[in-house]
């Protein structure tokens, strides 16, 4: 396992991190518990989840059990100094979190407590905003996205809010680094520069999504994580298991996630086959399996901290976790960019 800076924070992070989004709905406490002993065996040392999780599918009578679950564990294991643990605050808009009230100080300070008091610690390594109150292009919003209708005066004082609000939990000892989530280069440039202005929290990850049939991050931010030393942490590396090949030609497996979220996100639907079966068909003529190309490829990156990975069986997971140990031929990378000039945004 290698590992990575967190941006300035003067903490590693495995390339690799353990995401939990199923614990909790598809995945049972000890399938979580079994899980996170498997990946720390092999040398990742950093955990994600969120306040909102599990998410397959959303409920407020599951609401918070995702942290309940590792919070258990790490009381059982009694290993909290040896686990880097990320978690997030929701955004606005649902409505058995806080009324599905927007992001503001109030929720914040709520937030944390109750995610400190589920996961069983008394700080989380890195507190992420999970999406910003403004609006955003991801989940599949950039059909609609349009940044010409946000008001101004109330975004800057949101942000700034929003900052020196993880400022005081820095303070207190309830959080040690700050990260965004669903964000965007802007959105990211605006808290480096209160940051530096106003001695508060520098801004240390971006998680947002990144795979091979969603490259956004390529472009501006990728940018931005060179020159501000600030890195992804990459979600859905796997396009919610596309990359796996197991949805092609209509095929619904028992169990998987289309069958609790019907389009997975929005992902599922005809655009993306086509994309879908060159990237399979590559990695099957070049004897790899599916989804250890789709990792192996994000893990290449340069502006890469972590890859987060999310698995419903111990066999997926040893899958993945493998794909630490691949590395990508002239031929398969010379592929991969031949099928990224046929389908450059297939979702």
């Amino acid at each position: 396992m290698k590992y990575n800076p967190l941006g300035r924070t003067g903490i590693s992070v495995s390339e690799i991190c353990l995401g939990t989004m199923t614990w909790g709905s598809q995945n049972s406490e000890q399938d979580a518990h079994d899980q996170l002993d498997y990946a720390f065996s092999q040398g990742v040392n950093f955990v994600d989840t969120a306040e909102l999780y599990p998410t397959t599918p959303l409920s407020p009578e599951t609401y918070g059990d995702t942290e309940r679950f590792i919070g258990t564990w790490i009381k059982a294991r009694g290993n909290r100094g040896k686990v880097v643990l990320a978690t997030k605050v929701a955004g606005p808009g649902r409505p058995y979190i806080r009324g599905g009230a927007p992001l503001s100080r109030a929720s914040i300070l709520e937030a944390i407590d109750a995610s400190l008091q589920r996961l069983q610690t008394d700080y989380v390594d890195l507190y992420q905003l999970h999406w910003p109150n403004r609006g955003h292009y991801h989940f599949r919003n950039a059909w609609s996205y349009d940044p010409s209708k946000q008001d101004r005066e109330k975004v800057a004082a949101e942000l700034l809010e929003a900052l020196e609000t993880v400022g005081d939990l820095v303070k207190a000892g309830k959080v040690r680094a700050l990260g965004l989530s669903n964000e965007t280069a802007w959105g990211t440039m605006q808290m480096l520069r209160h940051a530096e202005e106003k001695g508060l929290p520098r801004v240390a990850s971006i998680q947002n999504e990144y795979n091979l049939l969603y490259r956004a991050y390529d472009l501006d931010l990728a940018e931005l994580s060179h020159h501000e030393e600030v890195g992804l942490l990459a979600y859905s590396p796997l396009a919610a298991g596309l990359l796996t090949g197991k949805y092609l030609d209509g095929a619904r497996p028992e169990g998987s996630r289309v069958t609790k979220n019907g389009d997975l996100g929005g992902r599922y639907q005809p655009h993306q086959e086509p994309a879908v079966r060159a990237y399979v068909e590559l990695a099957r003529e070049n004897g790899i399996d599916p989804a250890q190309m789709a990792l192996a490829f994000c893990l290449t990156r340069p502006f890469m901290a972590s890859v987060i990975i999310g698995a419903t069986s111990m066999e997926q997971l040893k899958t993945d976790v493998a794909a630490k140990d691949l590395t990508l031929s002239a031929d398969v990378v010379n592929g991969i960019r031949r099928i990224h000039r046929l389908y450059p945004a297939p979702m």
